[in-house]
């Protein structure tokens, strides 16, 4: 017989042997050990909401990789910089302290992905303008933006326990990352994801201008000459044409178990 340890709780006592208890510890370490998950794919792929579920799901913390670009967008702007002066923006970006919370569940409830600080200065709403979002793309195509604001992301990574979407996550920004995930669909479900968004803000676009701007947006994305959108050669690739946010976040929730190492 396995030697046994008691303790008593209130009137109730109650036994664990030496095997339940080494159980115990191994998932209290799993529970504890906390992975980086990258997640990439282009456009209307669902990374965004997908990513949000999973570290939901982990208990993680979301970080929105565009939130710091349209972070700077928005300081350019404001300084009236203008956004072919390579030279200015890269010393803008560096001078420039971004730090993303997880949001307030009001924030939450209306689709805010991460509170956004910018300087000390909450900016979380004035980012999601139509004119920082244009001033952002702009940036991320600045080889020296995107080198300060990777160094930027990876300090966010610090201590692990973050899910990171993109499209150069695991290739650039956490080569590294104990779990990479490309995720693809169709480009017709990806326009058509897409199409609904835009119903949904009362825009009145097409279905087929939008698979027209997927398309477009894939073709500038793979080649262009700074990071361009390629799957990482460890990357796990899930084509979630057939799947839905639920159902795809719960299957990168289950390969991130399957990487948690074991307790030593």
């Amino acid at each position: 017989m396995l030697p046994t340890t008691s303790w008593n709780i209130g009137n109730q006592r109650s036994d664990i042997t030496n095997q339940d208890s080494a159980t115990y510890d191994r998932e209290v370490f799993r529970m504890t050990a906390r992975l980086t998950i990258a997640i990439d794919g282009p456009a209307g792929s669902g990374k965004s909401t997908v990513a949000r579920r999973v570290a939901a799901m982990l208990g993680y913390l979301y970080l929105d990789s565009g939130a710091m670009y349209r972070a700077v967008a928005l300081k350019t702007l404001e300084r009236k910089i203008a956004l072919q002066d390579d030279e200015r923006l890269v010393t803008l970006a560096a001078e420039s302290h971004i730090e993303l919370k997880a949001p307030t569940a009001e924030q939450e409830a209306v689709g805010l992905k991460n509170r956004v600080f910018l300087d000390g200065r909450e900016v979380t709403q004035e980012i999601r303008t139509g004119e920082v979002a244009q001033a952002a793309s702009r940036l991320a195509t600045i080889a020296g933006v995107r080198e300060v604001l990777v160094a930027e992301q990876r300090r966010a990574r610090q201590g692990g326990g973050v899910v990171m979407e993109g499209r150069d996550i695991g290739t650039v920004v956490f080569p590294n990352a104990e779990l990479k995930i490309f995720l693809e669909a169709s480009p017709e479900t990806r326009a058509e994801r897409r199409w609904k968004e835009h119903q949904e803000k009362g825009e009145s676009l097409t279905l087929l201008e939008v698979l027209q701007e997927v398309r477009e947006r894939d073709e500038r994305d793979r080649e262009r000459k700074v990071s361009p959108l390629v799957r990482a050669k460890d990357a796990v690739l899930i084509d979630n044409t057939a799947m839905g946010i639920e159902e795809t976040a719960r299957l990168i929730v289950f390969l991130a178990n399957e990487r948690v190492p074991s307790a030593p």
